[in-house]
């Protein structure tokens, strides 16, 4: 259970507890569009036409038709070229920020009003190029899923060194507020061991919940669902369940 799988578990589990979510696909595999049930082939508006073309937000967003108060900004495979397309745009590191503040629906409360979100969500790609950094320069708050694997804790290191990074040179108020371990097996020491190693190291950024290893989580996608709408009773569900829940109760924005 990766970044993607918890992207939309965390906001379909948000958006059931009331919350206005909106999604923002910036990977050109498009699975969070797949989970999330929202059209994401070629030609259809999506991430791609706002960063590339600069098209309003608003008019690329796409309501979730299994689950109310949460909307997406589908991905197509065009956004595959983007990278290239934008090597030679001024401020390009900053496109999906602008997208994000031009929207009406974004800010304070006085500013945006009852159709305010209280979480834009953005599921990057798996490699740090670009679009990531994109993301991470629009981002107030990073959330990680760590796996409880061994070999997730060394990824974890150059991922924080590109947040410094970024920290440094582009975007100082960014700040990894919220670290969910995933993929935990209680039964076995390994798994516990690498919870033990993350709670030590990040302490109060890490959500108290843990995601247990779930069959039903990794099956929900091929049915074009989240886990909370194709199976909410399971273990995997209750558990994001709870994990927003901790999140909304620290007012956390990630």
């Amino acid at each position: 259970m990766g970044k993607t799988t918890t992207t939309v578990n965390v906001a379909a589990a948000l958006a059931q507890l009331g919350q206005r979510v909106l999604v923002i696909d910036l990977d050109p595999q498009g699975n969070a569009s797949t989970a999330l049930n929202v059209d994401h082939h070629r030609g259809v508006p999506s991430t791609y036409d706002a960063l590339v073309d600069g098209v309003p937000l608003v008019d690329v967003i796409s309501p979730c038709p299994e689950v109310d108060n949460l909307w997406v900004v589908p991905a197509t495979i065009d956004l595959a070229g983007a990278e290239i397309e934008l090597v030679s745009v001024v401020a390009r590191e900053g496109r999906l920020r602008k997208a994000i503040h031009g929207h009406p629906g974004v800010g304070t409360a006085a500013e945006a009003g009852e159709d305010r979100y209280d979480y834009v969500i953005v599921d990057c790609p798996p490699s740090l190029g670009l679009l990531t950094l994109n993301a991470l320069v629009a981002g107030e708050e990073m959330m990680i899923p760590i796996q409880a694997e061994y070999y997730a804790l060394e990824g974890l290191g150059q991922l924080l060194e590109t947040v410094d990074m970024v920290r440094a040179h582009l975007n100082p108020t960014l700040a990894v507020s919220t670290i969910l371990v995933t993929m935990y097996d209680g039964r076995t020491r390994l798994a516990a061991g690498v919870a033990e190693e993350v709670r030590e190291h990040f302490g109060e950024q890490v959500l108290r919940t843990a995601i247990p290893r779930s069959v039903r989580v990794s099956e929900a996608p091929s049915y074009a669902q989240t886990v909370m709408t194709y199976d909410p009773g399971s273990p995997g569900a209750l558990s994001y369940l709870e994990a927003a829940r901790e999140i909304t109760s620290r007012g956390v924005r990630s």
